[in-house]
């Protein structure tokens, strides 16, 4: 997926000053998240040499924030300053009167996701303890994220959100994808907050747009509302304004001239449709839609070093996973289906959270949730949770049953 704006744009002189306009040309967090591909390269391969190529980066992206973060005055807590919601501005008062604010939600995410994976790779790299006792003291004073008044994630530090609010983008959603922080199985209050807001916002806006919202609604594991997306955002179109989505006759995304982001997220969001790895475990179909009720799936590469060699369902189903474990490990897999490996049941795991360090979900702060707040937690599809050891280079045939 790539990184939806113009804030971290430069040129031949390197400048660093606002790009295009001061309402939506100033980000000063676009390095956290150049940083989260650095550290999402490392959990997808293990890659060890390659983790101490980019460290330094990720150090002085920390550095950066050692120095930047300011004290916000209400709660103590250390936020980016000046922030601000890309392109989006608060309603205060019946009146939309400015957009540069401190800590918005995108942003307390973004720096919290890069101190805490610096954190572990510093552990990896030997890091002095002063430098990663530093980088936790600033994460245990990051502001939290915060469930507003109607149920919804709030966007900014203070509960602005307007609940008609169509507006295309959905920056605040940034820690349900690409990011780790929100998930079912690991922060489910939110998870649901994040849903509500994701409602909210709708569903037709401009093609990249609706990219984004097909890789919500995969990791928000709602196949169907996904599959809508994809059909509208597939549908044929010549409109030149692209407010409602679409594809043009070339296969560009919908947004004039065209951007590319909405052909790369759609393509992104379907492949978390089947497989994802970012909840503390594989998880085999999360989010199947009930159109596709049968098929098969190749190729696709899992955190922990694992690839899923090919997927077979039937009846919405899973049947088959042959898995490569390139680099060895324990393998952990999460499905709606009762598993065997070679012939025999497999026992679900009773650990919590797996050994293996590439597929551990990242913890959070508790989030704050506002007084009269409808928080509702429904029940998830049952699933089974499995920890397999493996070897590298081995591969590794799942079955729903024995054969």
């Amino acid at each position: 997926m790539c990184i939806r704006d113009r804030h971290h744009n430069t040129d031949i002189w390197r400048s660093t000053g606002a790009v295009d306009g001061p309402s939506y040309g100033v980000w000063p967090t676009c390095n956290a998240w150049f940083c989260q591909h650095l550290w999402d390269r490392y959990l997808f391969s293990g890659d060890k040499n390659y983790l101490a190529e980019v460290y330094p980066l990720m150090r002085g992206a920390c550095e950066f924030y050692l120095d930047f973060l300011v004290r916000e005055p209400e709660n103590n807590w250390l936020v980016v300053a000046p922030s601000y919601s890309p392109e989006n501005s608060p309603v205060v008062n019946g009146k939309r009167t400015f957009v540069v604010v401190a800590g918005t939600t995108m942003d307390n995410q973004m720096v919290y996701d890069l101190f805490y994976n610096t954190i572990a790779a510093a552990g990896l790299m030997n890091e002095n303890t002063a430098f990663t006792d530093s980088l936790q003291t600033v994460v245990n004073n990051l502001a939290p994220m915060q469930v507003g008044r109607w149920g919804q994630l709030q966007e900014w530090m203070h509960d602005w959100d307007n609940p008609k609010d169509r507006h295309r983008h959905v920056s605040h959603l940034w820690g349900l994808y690409p990011g780790r922080q929100i998930s079912a199985y690991n922060s489910p209050i939110l998870f649901e907050a994040a849903k509500k807001s994701l409602i909210g916002r709708g569903d037709h806006s401009t093609g990249w747009s609706m990219g984004w919202k097909v890789c919500l609604w995969a990791r928000l594991l709602d196949g169907n509302h996904a599959y809508k997306l994809i059909t509208e955002q597939l549908h044929p179109t010549t409109d030149e304004k692209g407010q409602n989505g679409g594809t043009y006759p070339n296969l560009f995304d919908a947004h004039p001239p065209f951007q590319i982001d909405g052909n790369f997220g759609c393509s992104a969001g379907i492949a978390d449709l089947f497989v994802q790895s970012h909840d503390g475990a594989i998880h085999l179909l999360p989010a199947l839609p009930d159109v596709w009720k049968q098929g098969t799936l190749k190729g696709i590469r899992c955190r922990g070093g694992f690839t899923v060699k090919e997927m077979k369902w039937e009846n919405g189903e899973l049947q088959t996973a042959v898995i490569t474990s390139n680099i060895g490990g324990t393998l952990r897999i999460r499905t709606q289906t009762p598993l065997y490996l070679n012939g025999e049941k497999l026992t679900p795991s009773v650990q919590e959270v797996s050994d293996n360090p590439l597929l551990q979900s990242q913890s959070i702060r508790k989030p704050l949730i506002a007084a009269n707040a409808p928080v509702c937690i429904p029940e998830y599809a049952q699933t089974y949770v499995y920890d397999i050891e493996t070897n590298a280079g081995n591969e590794y045939i799942l079955t729903a049953r024995n054969q």
